[in-house]
């Protein structure tokens, strides 16, 4: 059994199946809506493009910015190359007493300061660049999260149409048109039907003797079937804990959900045994003594036992009784402690 349900929490707009109806792997089995989920989806839709228009801005600035720094720069270097070639004529002139002090002073300072422009320029602009490409970065992560959260939150209203997780019947289907579904709520049942298992309860008195691996058998359209211990649960409720079998060889081909078997459980390997069948004698004696018919049967001896284990039938004989001898089982609450009793 697989249990369908509500992985988001909504109204219930549309039912697509009946119980009881064999449905296949993804098929359709009810719809939900939700309307702070539609909200939420177009809270981050907006976001998402608003984001995305801040990405697109910020990269438009920095192109912008960069050819700016590059006319910038590519201005600095042409002055640059003229104060240069103007320097280096004047340091010849000067150096043959043909311009003055001043002029050649000028020309140099020029040439330093362009330099130093250069320079500055190249540093503004790397920095610059530096700066525009981690912030196009942080854009581009924010919008790849908030894109992920979009599709999360897009997963979710996919969620809002319930499928069939599984090939099978559908058992059960517990919603109504218009009713209100909350996260994780039941919806329903869908069984594999080429997968059944058994679910049995027994008494606690047998809990230490159930293993995983013990075999079962019942008898079913006058036919016997195999079973084996799966899952032993050892939790004890009102006296009896639970166990599931599954079916060894062939399934019953006419077994329903929900259907009772009379299964008889083997706890140990076959051994000879005397048995005495079960009755109310055993809540007189405790299973310490009985009465013993004679040869002629009439008449019974009290006589001590001591029994062992015991089914739904029978106690196992240990000491006091010996095989095709008779014994009165029924209740002993009208015999009182008599020794010997006479039969008529």
């Amino acid at each position: 059994s697989v249990y369908l349900g509500a992985v988001e929490g909504g109204r219930v707009e549309e039912i697509f199946v009946e119980p009881g109806t064999m449905v296949k792997k993804g098929d359709r089995i009810l719809r939900l809506s939700n309307t702070s989920l539609l909200l939420d989806i177009m809270y981050r839709e907006a976001e998402l493009f608003q984001q995305s228009n801040n990405l697109r801005n910020t990269r438009l600035s920095f192109e912008q910015n960069r050819l700016s720094l590059k006319r910038e720069l590519a201005d600095v270097e042409y002055q640059l190359q003229r104060a240069k070639r103007l320097f280096e004529r004047n340091s010849e002139l000067y150096q043959e007493h043909m311009i003055s002090d001043q002029e050649y002073e000028e020309s140099h300072n020029e040439f330093v300061y362009l330099s130093r422009k250069r320079e500055l320029v190249l540093e503004t602009s790397k920095i610059e660049i530096d700066f525009r490409q981690q912030q196009i970065v942080q854009l581009e992560q924010s919008l790849e999260q908030i894109q992920s959260n979009l599709d999360i939150v897009k997963q979710k209203l996919e969620n809002m149409i319930v499928k069939a997780p599984i090939d099978g019947q559908l058992t059960s289907l517990d919603a109504e048109i218009g009713e209100s579904k909350s996260p994780g709520e039941r919806l329903g049942v869908i069984d594999d039907i080429n997968r059944y298992k058994v679910e049995a309860e027994i008494d606690e008195h047998f809990v230490n003797r159930i293993e995983i691996g013990r075999f079962g058998t019942f008898e079913l359209s006058d036919r016997m079937f195999q079973l084996q211990v799966k899952k032993v649960y050892p939790e004890v409720r009102n006296g009896r804990f639970a166990v599931d079998l599954s079916f060894d060889d062939e399934l019953p081909e006419d077994i329903r959900r929900g259907q009772t078997l009379h299964i008889r459980l083997n706890l140990g390997d076959p051994t000879q045994a005397i048995l005495l069948a079960r009755g109310g004698f055993y809540q007189n004696t405790g299973g310490n003594w009985v009465y013993v018919l004679n040869e002629t049967g009439e008449c019974a001896t009290k006589r001590q036992i001591r029994l062992n284990r015991k089914n739904t039938s029978n106690f196992e004989v240990m000491e006091g009784l010996q095989p095709g001898e008779q014994v009165i089982t029924s209740s002993y609450d009208q015999f009182g402690d008599m020794e010997r009793l006479i039969l008529k």
